[in-house]
């Protein structure tokens, strides 16, 4: 019955997986600078263990994040096989296609908001993220393979019938981006075609979005009285401010409403407000762990955002190129999304960053292993003629 985010030393059947893929190959070597930022950012948790009002809670989401920088390792070995990359998308498209599955049912069940499986339509929005961009991605490159096809589609459907504001927004946005991006880096037919069928997708899914939204207010106005969100931020300020070094990981529900914070601030009185953390991932972040730790979390957002760009922008002869400018381009959504909502923190939109970023590290080594090998091939192409005639070579 912990009010964090993380309620103990959890394991699942991911994580065995992971460790199983991580020993088999131990030998290959993925360096990427996620590889240092990360277990800081875990050094920065355990420190607040020190003057958190329970140390154990903070605990709890050092292992959590472990067990993330294990899956985040595991991918990147994964993905220098050529293979790697499609297959862990075909398997996210498949998730993503499960919990389109239950948005229809949820919806044709009367559900104003559907939110598949996952208990919440913000927390299946965000998630969605880590899907539709890649898939994408993988579209307008790929013809042969369907997968990506059925994931954009799958995405949509999750997306509308969640009706959340920022997720709906936030998705035409990054659709909108990566096209663009995409052709400037390289234009195809392909592509072209795919924007022109993006465009109609788009005008066919406003209506729908709109019906959506128009049918979530209609039973949930919004009130002009209470801005929640408001309150929930002057809380977290007000602890920021009394706590400069934060109150401790996992731990802001119980100190906001045993210090008084959410009193002050005007948050009201009912459990799904009193048990809520502030909606922006970066003042709950910096509530909990100071101005260190904030920086540290922002700097492991900003990583492989920017290593998949320039990745993508020096390389844009080779197809891989589009995929990382697709996970670039999702993680510059979930980025902005962290604005408004709280739930990167939980395990499941923390195991899908794991996945992207894992992903973005082990396909811009293998480019870099490539193009190392081709410099090398080109060097002794060189040197062979001159051996040849009898030329002496340092």
């Amino acid at each position: 019955m912990w009010p964090g985010y993380v309620k103990g030393l959890e394991l699942s059947l991911l994580d065995f997986v992971a460790l199983a893929v991580f020993l088999r190959y131990q030998n290959v070597r993925v360096p990427s600078p996620i590889l240092k930022i990360l277990p800081i950012y875990i050094g920065v948790v355990l420190t607040t263990m020190i003057y958190s009002a329970v140390p154990m809670a903070a605990f709890f989401y050092a292992w959590q994040l472990a067990r993330v920088l294990l899956i985040f390792a595991a991918v990147s070995k994964i993905c220098q096989d050529p293979r790697g990359a499609s297959a862990l998308i075909r398997g996210m498209v498949l998730g993503i296609c499960f919990q389109a599955g239950f948005s229809i049912d949820q919806k044709l069940s009367g559900v104003t908001q559907a939110s598949g499986t996952f208990g919440h339509q913000n927390l299946l929005g965000m998630i969605s993220h880590f899907v539709v961009f890649p898939a994408l991605a993988m579209l307008m490159v790929d013809g042969k393979q369907r997968a990506p096809l059925y994931g954009v589609i799958a995405g949509a459907i999750v997306v509308i019938f969640g009706a959340s504001r920022a997720t709906l927004g936030l998705a035409a946005f990054g659709f909108v981006t990566l096209l663009v991006l995409s052709i400037a880096r390289k234009p195809t037919p392909r592509k072209s075609m795919i924007v022109g069928l993006g465009l109609v997708g788009l005008a066919v899914a406003a209506p729908l979005a709109l019906s959506s939204l128009q049918e979530r207010f209609a039973v949930a106005p919004i009130s002009t009285d209470y801005d929640e969100r408001a309150a929930f931020e002057r809380a977290a300020r007000m602890m920021i401010a009394d706590h400069p070094m934060g109150v401790g990981s996992n731990q802001y529900v119980v100190v906001a409403n045993t210090q008084g914070y959410s009193d002050r601030a005007g948050v009201v009185w009912n459990y799904g407000s009193r048990g809520a953390n502030v909606h922006n991932a970066y003042l709950l972040v910096w509530a909990e762990t100071g101005f260190m730790g904030l920086a540290v979390f922002v700097l492991l957002l900003l990583t492989p955002i920017r290593i998949a760009f320039r990745t993508a922008w020096q390389n844009r002869r080779d197809p891989r190129g589009d995929l990382l400018l697709g996970l670039g381009v999702c993680l510059v959504v979930v980025v902005t999304h962290c604005f408004y909502e709280w739930i990167f923190v939980v395990y499941p939109v923390q195991v899908m960053f794991a996945m992207d970023a894992g992903m973005i590290a082990g396909l811009a080594r293998q480019i870099s292993v490539e193009k190392g090998l081709l410099a090398k091939s080109a060097r002794q192409n060189e040197l062979q003629p001159a051996v040849a005639n009898g030329v002496e070579v340092a």
